[in-house]
């Protein structure tokens, strides 16, 4: 049996408020109740409430980074590691929907510090796209005239997924990736 740290307990906490509150309307105290602590024992942890939300935002980035660098590497044949890429972002999306809620809508509330160290995630994770199209561009297999523009637009499918996204929908996680990484290769493939 793994035994949840406070830390954790708080961070899991801090999610569910955020992602149902948004972070203007989350005060410490709901998130130290959600959390079952006491206000005070949020602060031995994290010394204000956006301290939490970079915390949040920054393990979310991370991980998304991840996600996208492992699809990447997944594959040599361009079209491939693009189908990977577009598929494991869009899971990752609706996997962790509430976190990439939180990441997407209150980046704003980060301070200008915490906002730029997230921003250097966001614009890894859209030169490992714009790698990939170059790529198979490089080898005549896609067909892309802004690579830039074309990378932000694949990479918004799977970001657009935390708006609206909810397990137990109609579609899953994993039909909704399929789709996202079939349109992005006829979207891009030369023919």
């Amino acid at each position: 049996m793994t035994t949840i740290t406070a830390r954790e307990r708080l961070i899991n906490a801090a999610i569910e408020a955020f992602a149902e509150k948004g972070f203007a309307g989350t005060t410490t105290r709901d998130i130290a109740s959600r959390a079952g602590m006491s206000p005070a024992a949020v602060y031995v942890h994290h010394d204000s409430k956006e301290s939490l939300l970079f915390t949040v935002s920054i393990e979310g980035h991370r991980s998304a980074f991840d996600v996208i660098t492992r699809a990447s590497a997944s594959s040599t044949d361009p079209v491939e590691r693009l189908r990977s890429m577009v598929y494991d972002f869009s899971l990752w999306h609706a996997d962790n929907s509430r976190v990439g809620r939180i990441v997407q809508y209150e980046y704003h509330a980060l301070t200008d510090e915490h906002r730029a160290e997230v921003a250097t995630y966001r614009r890894s994770i859209e030169k490992t796209m714009q790698d990939a199209l170059a790529d198979g561009v490089d080898q005549g297999v896609l067909h892309v005239d802004d690579v830039p523009g074309t990378a932000f637009s694949l990479l918004s499918l799977g970001v657009d997924l935390v708006r609206w996204f909810e397990p137990g929908g109609s579609r899953s996680g994993h039909e909704l990736a399929s789709l996202h990484a079939d349109l992005a290769v006829r979207m891009t493939r030369r023919t």
